[in-house]
């Protein structure tokens, strides 16, 4: 990157990530932003601690720095280092931009505020449009039992009625025999 070039929100964006609940700069790449080396910011936060309350600063713990480095590829070259990193909030962004003092991370901290900003209007969308869909789910639990029914209803009717199955076989179809003993009749013996 060239001293005057400045970088686009679409890229800022990329590089936030959120730490104990927290959207938050690490200090490598907000130095990266502010064409500086790591070394002289971090170096600039400890000169000026009393500027970095606790909410615009923290480091990250040995477990932190290794869920970040496994999950972001461009901070592959942090897990070598024998520090562990600092993450900046937006507040703490600002303020490195001024201990820093440089017309590159002026330009910069402009850019950053403005992806902060604009990642918080998407969270407030996304919570808006989580809260409707959560209202439509409740209406349609209610209607699942009716549309159930309904299709039950609709698959009954296509289907074709039953008929009456022929019986399989040779049928035959004679008199009925009347079955006794030949030449034998049968005397009604009277009763006296």
């Amino acid at each position: 990157m060239s001293e005057n070039e400045v970088v686009p929100v679409d890229q800022i964006e990329n590089i936030i990530l959120v730490i104990r609940g927290q959207k938050v700069i690490l200090d490598r790449d907000l130095a990266q932003l502010y064409n500086v080396t790591t070394k002289r910011l971090n170096e600039q936060v400890r000169r000026n601690r009393s500027r970095f309350p606790d909410d615009f600063i923290f480091r990250l713990t040995a477990k932190e720095k290794a869920k970040v480095v496994a999950n972001c590829d461009h901070l592959s070259t942090v897990k070598f280092s024998p520090s562990l990193p600092y993450a900046f909030t937006e507040h703490g962004a600002i303020m490195a931009a001024s201990v820093i003092n440089s017309p590159r991370a002026i330009a910069s901290s402009i850019f950053v505020v403005r992806a902060f900003v604009r990642l918080r209007k998407m969270v407030e969308t996304h919570t808006e449009l989580l809260q409707k869909v959560g209202e439509l789910e409740d209406r349609l639990e209610s209607h699942d039992e009716q549309i159930q029914s309904i299709f039950e209803a609709i698959r009954q009717l296509m289907m074709p009625p039953a008929k009456p199955r022929k019986k399989i076989g040779f049928g035959v179809k004679e008199k009925k025999a009347a079955y006794g003993r030949r030449g034998v009749k049968r005397k009604k013996a009277k009763r006296a």
